[in-house]
């Protein structure tokens, strides 16, 4: 099992020197992973699920914060969770996705890609709320052209996105494209992530029951799709004071990784909930 932690700046706060002091800890514990959340704009009004959303939460740029990371940083992956990926436009992404991992030394490596559930966001993007599946679709596969075209130029026909000839460098490091992994807490997304990811990273308030069925529908449809189902990684949200037998049930669940939240308010408490939890589960330092 790998462990991965999250830093969630509407939260925790945007304190630079906390960032920094933050990432090098899960570092040196030895979380594989630190992964940030995106929200590119809030509103008045705006509800994640039956939760009104304080419009002032400092989310910040996921990708912008993660290189400030891993100029910081030497060995700890940067990933989301999750980009919101209709909102962006993937011949600029595939770009700024492919320098971050250039200039990290190959550690953008743990993308989870979403749809978002604000429909006030997607109207502020230009973006069809009801469309946002397609178009995320159709950005998975921008992304992986781009990186795997050469210097003759890809080209891409589809209902969101085309181009003639593109040429994109530089290239993601030492591989043909960055993994993508797909998060969400729907059947759709499931499907989405057997068709196109490399991983699946599941989120919401699921059932035992509907969390397998999900993991059945995501490695079927990669059947479906000619991939194998073996080779998604499967990703779960857990807790901090989790137990060695919590992590085994995910693992028969084949879970490959887990992404723990510190709780603590003050940044000495969730220091100390990274020590303790890294000691417990004897986290490569």
């Amino acid at each position: 099992m790998k462990f991965a932690i999250s830093y969630n700046t509407a939260y925790y706060g945007v304190d630079p020197e906390e960032v920094v002091s933050f990432a090098r800890h899960a570092e040196d514990c030895g979380f594989e992973a630190l992964y940030l959340p995106e929200h590119i704009v809030l509103y008045p009004g705006a509800m994640f699920g039956p939760h009104e959303v304080p419009p002032s939460l400092p989310y910040v740029d996921p990708l912008d914060c993660l290189s400030f990371v891993a100029a910081a940083t030497r060995r700890i992956l940067l990933g989301t969770g999750v980009l919101l990926l209709p909102y962006h436009h993937p011949v600029i992404l595939a770009k700024r996705l492919a320098t971050i991992d250039v200039l990290s030394g190959g550690r953008m490596r743990l993308l989870t890609v979403g749809l978002g559930t604000l429909p006030g966001e997607a109207h502020a993007m230009g973006v069809d709320f009801a469309a946002r599946g397609r178009r995320a679709d159709e950005a998975i596969d921008v992304l992986r052209l781009l990186w795997g075209g050469g210097e003759e130029g890809v080209s891409f026909e589809g209902e969101f996105f085309s181009f003639d000839r593109l040429v994109s460098f530089p290239k993601p490091s030492g591989v043909t494209h960055l993994p993508i992994h797909v998060g969400g807490s729907s059947r759709a997304a499931a499907r989405r992530a057997g068709r196109r990811g490399d991983g699946y990273f599941p989120g919401g308030a699921l059932g035992p029951e509907e969390r397998a069925v999900q993991l059945e529908i995501a490695r079927s449809a990669a059947v479906e799709a000619g991939r194998d189902p073996e080779a998604l990684e499967y990703t779960r949200w857990g807790s901090m004071d989790m137990t060695a037998e919590r992590v085994e049930e995910l693992a028969a669940q084949g879970v490959t990784r887990v992404v723990v939240n510190a709780t603590a308010a003050d940044p000495e408490g969730r220091r100390e909930e990274m020590s303790a939890f890294a000691e417990r589960f004897a986290l490569p330092r």
